[in-house]
């Protein structure tokens, strides 16, 4: 292009310029640089005016896209509109907004991508069946498109899915093959059985056609609420993040999207650091749904440029969100669906309108009830004391008589003779104790202390 000769030009004119003695500056001819730069400036509007073309042209295109992905998956999706939530939006100062996929047939958003995906596939590459790895949500997803088409799918699971996610897998019609501790192992043998017996891999988040029927998630909530200022989305490897902010960004490149990551499986926080991705060591979380240690390649450079920020949550807080979720809002949330929730207490902005993706709500009872369980003890609705009692009788009717008088319901005891050479000087007693909160804890262990017991606080085992 004739803009790039005239900068050559000045190039040249500077390098082949003479140097002013002792210092690094040039001499050049003033009246010939300003000749280039207005012929430059001549040029530059007609440039930019083909920029302008080509971008409105790419913006068409993926404009289109997503509107007919949204027409497809409205076959298979229910409404979820969004949800104002008061109890969120008074603890964070914002107008906090959950949209809860949570409430989709399959249980999460994964049906989207899933679908779109075999809609675009041709008759020979259904006819070869599908196969895909997934902790769960895109398994569901998956599966049931397939159903829908006719299609015959594998599923490869890591072993140490909830049973209620294989379960439901199965009852969509899906071949089930458990395998390996995380979704990388899963994955790496569903690529292995692919090759060998000619199957159509349906990726769970490095596929684009995948990503963009998760974006239809953005175009529902910016009909919705087009003035939305954040929008927070989990990610486990970048699909449901890289269909939501591309869209999002094309629909309003001022909103930000936050991507959400487990504290101990950020692989895309890693990566986008390093600026390539990368593959962590391990990938270790109770929000198995986003449990990948190596973020997908193809979907990366779309959230290299569309994500505004990643925040990272500890396994704790998901535990805490999972109770105020139960409370607030009387929904059954997994753990990677309450990353944006847990989130939200790390944006700083204040009187901002947010939304909060909450992905899925495929919780197999064991996991809710050990979930609740360790809410409870974070919350000192139960907690365990120790205290050092003389061997004899009487002794633990004074314990109790002193937690009882406190309002402290003993739930549990735990009486150890062995604790020291002499059992009949030194008994150990621990007691699990519901209380009504931090409060009512501390007021519970002080009576303890004050009548000579000197409790020790001990890590519930319930």
């Amino acid at each position: 292009m004739e803009i790039f000769t005239l900068l050559e030009t000045i190039e040249d004119m500077l390098e082949n310029s003479k140097e002013v003695p002792f210092t690094h500056k040039a001499i050049i001819d003033k009246e010939e640089v300003l000749d280039i730069i207005k012929e430059i400036r001549l040029k530059l509007p007609e440039e930019l005016k083909q920029a302008k073309v080509i971008k409105e042209e790419h913006d068409r295109i993926i404009s289109k896209a997503n509107e007919e992905a949204s027409e497809i998956v409205k076959k298979v999706t229910l409404n979820t509109n969004l949800i104002y939530s008061d109890y969120f939006s008074d603890q964070t100062g914002n107008q906090v907004y959950i949209k809860p996929e949570n409430m989709q047939f399959t249980g999460a958003y994964k049906v989207r991508g899933s679908y779109y995906k075999i809609s675009t596939l041709s008759d020979e590459e259904r006819e070869r069946g599908l196969i895909t790895a997934s902790a769960g949500n895109h398994a569901q997803g998956v599966a049931y498109a397939a159903k829908i088409f006719g299609v015959k799918a594998t599923v490869v699971m890591p072993t140490v899915t909830p049973l209620m996610k294989v379960n439901r897998t199965k009852s969509y019609g899906a071949d089930v093959i458990l395998y390996g501790d995380v979704y990388d192992d899963a994955y790496a043998y569903a690529c292995k059985l692919a090759e060998e017996n000619g199957y159509t891999f349906v990726h769970p988040f490095n596929d684009l056609d995948v990503a963009t029927g998760q974006g239809t998630i953005a175009m529902e909530i910016f009909k919705e609420l087009p003035t939305v200022d954040y929008i927070l989305v989990p990610i486990g490897g970048g699909g449901l993040a890289t269909g939501v902010s591309t869209l999002a960004k094309m629909l309003n490149p001022r909103i930000k999207v936050i991507g959400v990551e487990p504290e101990n499986a950020a692989c895309m926080k890693a990566s986008l650091k390093a600026g390539e991705v990368i593959t962590l060591p391990s990938a270790n979380t109770i929000a198995d749904g986003t449990a990948v240690k190596t973020p997908g390649t193809k979907v990366f450079p779309y959230l290299q440029k569309n994500l505004d920020d990643i925040i990272t949550v500890p396994d704790e807080d998901l535990i805490v969100s999972f109770l105020d979720m139960v409370e607030n809002h009387k929904m059954i949330v997994e753990n990677s669906g309450l990353l944006t929730v847990a989130a939200l207490k790390q944006i700083k902005d204040k009187d901002k309108k947010i939304v909060s993706i909450l992905s899925g709500g495929n919780m197999d009872v064991i996991t809710m009830s050990s979930v609740v369980q360790q809410g409870l003890v974070q919350r000192s609705r139960i907690f365990t004391v120790s205290v050092l009692l003389p061997d004899k009788p009487g002794e633990l009717v004074k314990v109790a008589k002193i937690i009882a008088d406190a309002n402290g319901n003993v739930i549990k005891l735990d009486h150890n003779q062995f604790v020291s050479i002499n059992r009949k000087a030194t008994v150990e007693l621990r007691i699990t104790i519901e209380a009504f909160g931090h409060e009512h804890k501390e007021q519970i262990v002080s009576e303890l202390e004050k009548n000579g017991l000197r409790p020790r606080l001990v890590k519930v085992n319930i």
